[in-house]
């Protein structure tokens, strides 16, 4: 079997997302076909520029063929199209601009797509709101299969996404909250689906007391790894921690790994390390007392699964389905929706330490029941098995006429999603 990874960047360097997901699925469905990746040569997410040399590359050995983008994303050009798509009723040939404005537009990787369309048995597109995953998905929709990484947000709404996500040959889901939400909004249920989720590549030893030593951390302390943004609710994290400290309800100190583009709070309790080594973030999160996840979106946070998969427990945004739902299945995290839950939470972990050490023991557990490799590993296997062997669905319908297009008929994406239903999913 063949396949062919699709997805926005790709490389080494990346660190997180769902670019860092794709490359570690690719390199584990290695050993159970032939894969190459098809990607752009873009390395910044937000500008999506030309970094990297286009043609052919090896990276863990695995073929990267890498295509231009016709332009760098002009952040105020895709605003405006948001602005239009997401609150105002508008027409197809809107969300079709909008799609060219977020990027990482690549005709040249479409065209690979649609003149090498039999040379794979499947193509695995990821994170469905890119440009390359919908017009590739459309160039090569028998063999589609999306790992659409959708969160709660209004790309969700976007009406063009209905018939890219009904008319897939297969989707792997992330969570069942992910599955759930775009179910609802494409009405997809019948499209062959799994819930694989991710592994991580946890090293085989962490050694909390290295991480202490280098870093001059003594005292019991809370983890947030990652991007330090508004957009993970990290401005929300830091007022609910002054909170805390200002409650006197403990004495944990928070430890924030990662680059910021907030300001970091003036408080002795609060220590910014910057981006560090993976071997650092997991001696990290093992010396931690427990890891914090603020996110509003999330369609499945590695993060909170290498936590677990050390023995830690978590601290989630109850707002994000997705975490709550992860807590409440683990049963080795706790959930907040306001500054009062988040203070009462993290006292409760200095007061109850016996108990705090059995839910990081059942994220252990929840974590190799799932989320082992082997596990996703066959998760995977069974599905593209399973492709082969059925027939194809019928395919999404061709895009209308030019005067169809430029009807203003199409609801605001935000009040979409607004219909959709909410919480933690009700179904395994």
């Amino acid at each position: 079997m063949k396949l062919a990874i699709v997805v926005q960047r790709y490389g080494t360097a990346i660190a997180g997302g769902a670019e860092l997901h794709a490359r570690h699925v690719t390199e584990h469905l290695s050993k159970y076909a032939e894969v190459e990746v098809l990607t752009t040569c873009a390395q910044d997410y937000v500008t999506w520029r030309n970094e990297l040399p286009r043609g052919l590359e090896t990276v863990n050995g695995v073929p990267v063929r890498r295509f231009p983008v016709r332009r760098p994303r002009s952040v105020e050009r895709f605003g405006r199209w948001s602005t239009r798509v997401f609150r105002e009723t508008h027409s197809l040939a809107d969300e079709l601009a909008w799609l060219d404005a977020e990027g990482p537009t690549s005709p040249a990787l479409v065209d690979h797509i649609r003149a090498n369309r039999a040379a794979y048995d499947f193509f695995l597109f990821w994170s469905f709101r890119y440009y390359q995953a919908y017009h590739g998905a459309k160039a090569a929709a028998d063999r589609a299969v999306l790992v659409p990484t959708a969160e709660r947000e209004p790309a969700i709404g976007v009406s063009l996404f209905k018939p890219l996500l009904s008319g897939a040959r297969g989707v792997v889901y992330l969570t069942p909250e992910e599955r759930d939400l775009v179910n609802a909004a494409s009405g997809n249920a019948r499209v062959p689906s799994i819930v694989a989720g991710s592994g991580s590549e946890v090293p085989s030893r962490v050694e909390p007391e290295r991480f202490r030593q280098k870093f001059g951390i003594r005292g019991p302390f809370a983890i947030y790894v990652g991007r330090i943004d508004a957009n993970k609710g990290c401005d929300e994290l830091f007022a609910f921690f002054d909170r805390y400290v200002k409650s006197g309800q403990g004495p944990l100190e928070l430890v924030l790994c990662g680059n910021s583009i907030l300001p970091i709070p003036d408080d002795p309790r609060v220590k910014h390390l910057g981006f560090v080594s993976e071997q650092d973030k997991f001696d990290a999160i093992a010396a931690s007392d427990l890891l914090v996840m603020p996110s509003y979106y999330e369609s499945l946070s590695i993060v909170a699964l290498e936590a677990w998969a050390i023995g830690t427990p978590v601290v989630a945004n109850a707002r994000c389905d997705v975490l709550k739902g992860q807590c409440l299945r683990s049963n080795a995290g706790l959930f907040y929706e306001n500054a009062d839950e988040f203070v009462e939470a993290l006292s409760w972990f200095t007061r109850r330490p016996d108990e705090a050490r059995a839910l990081g023991a059942n994220g252990r557990a929840y974590f190799r029941r799932h989320y082992a490799w082997p596990v996703v590993e066959k998760r995977y296997v069974d599905l593209l098995d399973h492709l082969t062997r059925e027939a194809g669905g019928p395919l999404a319908a061709p895009l209308p006429g030019w005067r169809e297009r430029r009807k203003a008929t199409l609801p605001p994406a935000e009040y979409v999603l607004e219909q959709l239903p909410r919480g933690p999913s009700r179904r395994p």
